[in-house]
């Protein structure tokens, strides 16, 4: 098939791109950056160098690659993820906005019959106590500035994805990317600031997170472009997990002095509201996706991940 990648010099674009060339896909992906341009290249994929916001040149170049599938990856996330940053999803939300409802329409006039959509798994609503979530779980829409925010546009972009007419519109929301070019990879801002141990463990820790290396997210899409029914999937390992347990598994995964313990109140003063549901915060379930995509995480756990996938 022909695949356009939207996003193919990120994080998670990197390793799709090489895995849908190995997999015998005529590949186009672009970036925003001439730079850039010969790594897509190098990997077997013809580069194209457009923004998402110019949605003219973009429709131009979606013609010109004439997909069979469109693949959504694109993000404008800052360099390090501080949550106390009240503009840290600005960029994003605009990408997921605009740059959704362009590249929705340039895959419509192209003629593409499938567009997969990059998402989240941690803006699930949490309850009383932190448990894992399926995809008809509902979404944290009544959070706190920026986090709440940046969950309505997620909410916005999904529904334009699984709703377009003359589309299957495919939505994966990956868990929190651990792995080269991530935040939580060998030099990411979180492993830095575990390093220097500005991320502690709250309170009782037990809110969950669900993991994914690159690699496994990269199959994972490459299954949804060749396969599966139209819909909303988590993309996470087997594994949900409390930050008590986790957190301290990748300081020394990494290198780093264990992860220090703080109250709540504390934890309050210093990040905002958003630290208030820090302790139920709900993990995901990939059943949907194992079932229905006939993918299976190779790193099924940050367990095993953490100290031996690449980062």
């Amino acid at each position: 098939m022909k695949v356009f990648v939207a996003g193919a010099s990120g994080a998670i674009g990197r390793p799709l791109v090489s895995r849908l060339v190995a997999a015998g896909h005529e590949v186009t992906g672009t970036t925003r950056f001439e730079a850039k341009a010969e790594a897509i290249r190098a990997a077997g994929a013809k580069p194209v160098v457009v923004d998402a916001f110019d949605a003219d040149v973009l429709s131009d170049a979606v013609g010109r690659a004439a997909p069979d599938v469109v693949v959504h990856e694109l993000t404008a996330l800052p360099h390090r993820f501080n949550p106390r940053n009240s503009s840290i999803y600005d960029a994003t939300n605009r990408v997921r906005r605009e740059g959704t409802r362009n590249l929705l329409d340039a895959a419509e006039t192209a003629g593409a019959r499938r567009f997969v959509c990059q998402s989240v798994a941690f803006a699930y609503a949490p309850g009383p106590q932190a448990e894992v979530k399926d995809e008809d779980a509902p979404l944290s829409l009544t959070a706190p500035k920026p986090f709440g925010e940046g969950v309505r546009v997620i909410d916005e972009m999904e529904r334009s994805v699984v709703g377009a007419e003359r589309l299957e519109g495919v939505v994966l929301r990956y868990g929190w990317f651990y792995g080269p070019g991530t935040y939580y990879g060998g030099d990411g801002s979180m492993a830095t600031d575990v390093r220097k141990r500005r991320f502690p463990i709250v309170g009782s820790g037990a809110g969950l997170f669900s993991f994914i290396h690159v690699d496994d997210a990269a199959d994972a899409t490459v299954a949804a472009v060749e396969r599966g029914a139209p819909g909303i999937y988590n993309v996470v390992d087997d594994d949900p997990a409390a930050v008590r347990d986790w957190l301290p598994a990748y300081a020394e995964a990494i290198g780093a002095p264990p992860p220090r313990r703080i109250p709540v109140w504390l934890a309050r003063i210093v990040a905002g509201p958003v630290a208030g549901a820090v302790n139920v915060q709900p993990g995901a379930s990939n059943a949907k996706a194992k079932r229905d995509l006939a993918w299976r995480p190779r790193w099924r756990s940050w367990r095993e991940g953490f100290p031996e996938a690449p980062r």
